[in-house]
């Protein structure tokens, strides 16, 4: 007879398993990450002295009243019609060397009265065009 304790066995750690768990998480998390990192655009903003005073001379300033008045370079304009829009910006754009049309609506103002601007801009041939923001703190700003 054998009275000697039987040995004991030594686990066994099957590593299948385990992988394929890790890989199911792997593909997951891989199909569930957004890419919005590597879909932003890499751009280096121009740096501006706010201490110099700014030269307007190529400016044209519109202005967009909330009830839809226009003024251009503060001076009101008659009508409110693309047509006689246009005819003013054309005058306030003459004699100036490539200007640039800026559109200051009020934030209450109608949208076909900014889509009049812009159309009237492109019937007097003015291509540069921008808009005038103001900051969340109630400062003047571009």
């Amino acid at each position: 007879m054998d009275f000697r304790k039987p040995r004991p066995e030594e686990p066994e750690i099957n590593l299948i398993p385990f992988i394929d768990v890790l890989l199911v998480i792997l593909i997951f998390l891989m199909l569930s990450t957004t890419y919005s990192k590597f879909t932003e655009l890499q751009i280096t903003l121009p740096v501006a002295n706010a201490e110099q005073a700014r030269d307007r001379p190529r400016e044209v300033i519109v202005s967009v009243a909330a009830d839809g008045r226009y003024a251009i370079n503060r001076k009101g304009v008659d009508g409110r019609s693309v047509e006689a829009l246009a005819v003013e910006l054309s005058a306030a754009a003459s004699g100036i060397a490539d200007p640039v049309v800026i559109v200051s609506a009020d934030a209450t103002a109608a949208h076909q009265s900014v889509i009049n601007v812009m159309d009237a801009a492109r019937r007097a041939g003015l291509a540069k065009l921008t808009f005038a923001t103001q900051t969340a703190q109630g400062g003047g700003g571009r």
